[in-house]
């Protein structure tokens, strides 16, 4: 893709422009609320405000947690570890998935398969 600034960002620095801003843009999808909803659990006390509060179950070690200790993961990484970055259609295509792409995670959960994810994209 030709730059369109003069020269002034490299091609990474372009790729991670666009990329951040889509992934802001996937906030929005409809797709990512209704798998959000799924995992509701109903109004529960939080622990750390002593507040009634809405719970999410993980998929992966089924605890609840409030809705700032989840996060709606990509079952299969947006990015193959295997394959890196291939075109733009694929991102977007990989990015904005139906409801069986995606679950609820807790931050553990998602943490250490975002980690495993990265150490398998670095072989």
């Amino acid at each position: 893709m030709k730059l369109r600034n003069s020269g002034q960002w490299t091609e990474a620095r372009f790729r991670s422009f666009v990329i951040s801003a889509l992934r802001s843009a996937s906030h929005r999808w409809p797709v990512k609320w209704r798998v959000l909803k799924d995992a509701e659990v109903g109004r529960q006390v939080n622990k750390d405000t002593g507040k009634l509060a809405l719970h999410y179950r993980c998929a992966q070690c089924k605890d609840v947690f409030t809705s700032k200790n989840i996060a709606v993961d990509h079952i299969d990484p947006v990015v193959d570890p295997k394959q890196g970055f291939v075109s733009w259609d694929v991102f977007i295509e990989r990015l904005y998935v139906e409801m069986d792409k995606l679950q609820v995670l807790c931050k553990e959960c998602h943490t250490k398969k975002t980690l495993l994810e990265r150490k398998e994209r670095k072989k």
